[in-house]
């Protein structure tokens, strides 16, 4: 590659076998970056990391099979990259799940025992495994995939909303400590949220072709905004919200 705006630059995805995590593989590929994604499905994983490595030749991308409910290989999976790429610019997380309901007393509880165990502990482990990394940077950036129902919750989907907010607060405490440890320098890390109504993508719009998918964020798009965040300053960023929908 040698001239994108992210040369040089390593960055993990989580969840990167999703059609989020594949047009995340793509873009960041072709800003420049070295992409390593981890994925509980290898044979999907194995797919994304062709698809980016085909589409722009050249490009180092590599994939991993995490487990990252297992703190322990997090962090070996963290510390894995720096030790084979020298440093680590960002881990994004692309991990997803949706379970809902008709209604709020038809919630059924295993969904949030599922939910709890994909938004929220894979976002303590992966910001946990990646914290110290991420600062040493100098530019690292730590971004949460959201969603608008984590601030306006909607009956059937309590443990969604419920999981996606408790992910949220953990990563703006992930951003106090960039603050706190930046001091009157600032921080040399950031760790944000990028907020989403819903995600599509084209086999959505090919099943439903006379859907509008109204304020849905295409993964593409999601793509772009994901890479544009390493061009603001790591205070502009930090503990921040970045709303790819219209606020509720």
């Amino acid at each position: 590659m040698g001239n994108g705006a992210l040369d040089g630059a390593v960055i993990a995805v989580a969840g990167a076998g999703g059609p989020a995590g594949r047009a995340a593989l793509m873009r960041l590929a072709e800003a420049g970056a070295t992409v390593v994604g981890a994925d509980a499905h290898p044979e999907r994983l194995a797919e994304a990391v062709d698809a980016a490595r085909y589409a722009h030749g050249g490009a180092t991308v590599v994939g991993d099979t995490v487990d990252l409910l297992d703190l322990r290989a997090t962090r070996e999976w963290a510390a894995r990259i720096e030790k084979d790429f020298g440093r680590v610019d960002g881990l994004v997380h692309l991990v997803g799940g949706w379970r809902g309901s008709a209604g709020f007393t038809d919630t059924d509880l295993a969904d949030w025992d599922l939910l709890e165990k994909l938004l929220i502990r894979t976002v303590q482990h992966t910001s946990l495994a990646f914290y110290d990394g991420l600062e040493r940077s100098g530019r690292g950036r730590y971004l949460l995939i959201s969603a608008a129902g984590a601030g306006k919750p909607t009956a059937g989907n309590a443990a969604y909303s419920a999981s996606k907010a408790a992910a949220e607060a953990w990563t703006l405490a992930m951003a106090d400590g960039y603050r706190k440890s930046g001091g009157e320098d600032g921080p040399a890390a950031a760790a944000a949220i990028m907020v989403v109504k819903a995600l599509v993508h084209d086999a959505m719009r090919a099943e439903r072709p006379n859907a509008k998918f109204a304020g849905f964020t295409d993964v593409r798009e999601l793509a772009e905004a994901i890479a544009g965040v390493w061009d603001k300053p790591a205070a502009e960023v930090n503990g921040t919200r970045l709303w790819l929908t219209e606020k509720p």
